[in-house]
């Protein structure tokens, strides 16, 4: 037998939801509300045509969190109806089973589980599902702060529901991207994603999903995920799988880094890592409390210890006996090594390498100005130079004097571009009525490219000068 339960809002409760969604009191539908619980899913649909034809509903107040349920598992028919004299009723049809899970909450399942039938429930499935995903987020997580972060998020979402090509629905909060979906289908799908289809249309990875919306994940061997996507992405689950991947990933880095590194200063020693004794690698190893030799060639990787110290240390000598060749830098060399961004190094330029402690090698040209109060550090500094054939671009600043007139811009855009460059970023600065300064950040492949582009722009009559920004 159906029961009916009536319920009734408090005054604040009618306040804080009129605060909160900016109603009016007449515009809030549910200070009447009853619940209706049933036997089994077939009779809350049946339930529900009984009491439409009892009232008229209100068009576009009806939800069936049943067909769709929440993101924590909670099952229910919710619709407002025009009740006697016209006053709107919110009803809410359910289960027993519903009701239970949504009274005592995700504990429900092991609560309530009198039998096979009630633990194969779609509602204890989904807790099932929703625990399920807490544990895989708390071991990803870094730390305690970072999981309760994710917890907070992934229990109050504003949820929207979209689907896989075969029909295939998934909960996500709304704002979340292309990149979130293709996580909650699987690790490993958001891992090796680079595309995506929203309906017959490809679009942006960074694009922010509605409900709806049928997302097809493209994904390719070898592709991992992008540093860039912690910018948009919304879940947890999204957050915390590339950050453990970016995580793997730079301690790789490192490791290989800190091996070139040690590598470099032994050969001044006349030695090599092969021909040092096993056992004085381990006494090295326990004399910095490490477990692993490569937890040392990581830590001189990210720039926490010396690799002329322990190249010393390892030989037990107090000074190489020759110069040591510079570190070759081909650009390829991950998140161990970045490029300085106040003087924007590219192939060419003259070069050294500043080690930072946890952050690896920061390449600056030796011109820089703001290394001006490091090189009193001599121990920090290491002698670096350009690979042969490097396969990348870089970043440059210009600054470009230019007669303000029509089309500006473009005509400065189409010259970049003639000479096989991108603008990657415009600051426009207005002197006066009749000039303005733009700066510019293009990607250039060495300095040779950089003249030409430079070239280019000067046959154009609206520029008056033009200068590299290096610091």
């Amino acid at each position: 037998m159906p029961i009916s339960k009536g319920a009734k809002k408090n005054l604040y409760s009618l306040y804080k939801k009129m605060v909160s969604k900016q109603l009016s009191f007449s515009e809030v539908m549910d200070v009447y509300a009853f619940r209706i619980i049933v036997d089994d899913v077939d009779a809350c649909y049946r339930m529900l045509g009984v009491v439409h034809n009892l009232y008229k509903p209100v068009q576009g107040k009806f939800k069936d969190y049943i067909a769709i349920p929440k993101a924590n598992g909670y099952q229910s028919l919710h619709t407002v109806l025009f009740g006697p004299f016209g006053v709107p009723i919110e009803v809410q049809i359910r289960s027993r089973d519903m009701d239970h899970m949504a009274e005592a909450g995700v504990a429900a399942h092991w609560l309530y589980k009198t039998g096979e039938s009630v633990g194969n429930t779609l509602a204890h499935r989904k807790a099932r599902q929703w625990l399920q995903g807490i544990l895989e987020m708390q071991k990803g997580s870094g730390d305690s702060t970072e999981f309760l972060e994710n917890l907070r998020i992934d229990l109050f979402p504003d949820e929207i529901y979209v689907s896989t090509p075969k029909g295939e629905i998934f909960t996500l909060p709304r704002g979340a991207t292309a990149v979130d979906f293709a996580y909650a289908v699987h690790s490993d799908v958001g891992n090796s994603c680079v595309a995506a289809r929203v309906g017959r249309h490809l679009v942006p990875l960074s694009t922010q999903l509605e409900t709806g919306e049928s997302v097809e994940i493209i994904t390719a061997p070898g592709a991992h995920p992008n540093p860039a996507w912690l910018n948009f992405v919304v879940t947890p689950k999204a957050r915390t799988n590339i950050r453990h991947y970016l995580k793997h990933l730079q301690s790789e880095e490192a490791t290989q880094l800190g091996q070139r590194l040690l590598s470099k200063h032994l050969t001044a020693f006349s030695t090599t890592l092969d021909k040092i004794p096993q056992k004085r690698i381990k006494a090295l190893v326990k004399e910095f409390e490490l477990y692993h030799f490569d937890e040392l060639l990581r830590d001189i990787g990210l720039g926490n210890h010396s690799a002329l110290l322990v190249a010393q240390k390892l030989v037990q000598e107090a000074a190489p006996e020759r110069e040591t060749q510079p570190l070759m830098i081909a650009g390829t060399e991950g998140m161990v090594v970045s490029f300085a961004r106040c003087c924007h190094p590219i192939p060419g330029d003259p070069i050294h390498g500043y080690v930072s402690a946890g952050r690896g090698i920061i390449i600056h040209q030796r011109s820089c100005k703001n290394t001006t109060h490091l090189r009193v550090q001599n121990e920090k500094w290491l002698d670096v130079a350009w690979a042969q054939d490097i396969k990348r671009e870089f970043p440059v600043d210009l600054m470009v004097h230019v007669k303000n007139q029509r089309g500006v811009l473009a005509t400065i855009a189409a010259s970049v571009s003639e000479a096989d460059s991108n603008i990657d970023n415009v600051i426009v600065d207005e002197r006066d009525g009749g000039y303005s300064d733009l700066r510019l950040t293009i990607e250039v492949q060495d300095r040779q490219h950089l003249a030409r582009v430079i070239r280019r722009l000067r046959r154009l009559d609206m520029v008056e000068r033009i200068s590299r920004i290096n610091t």
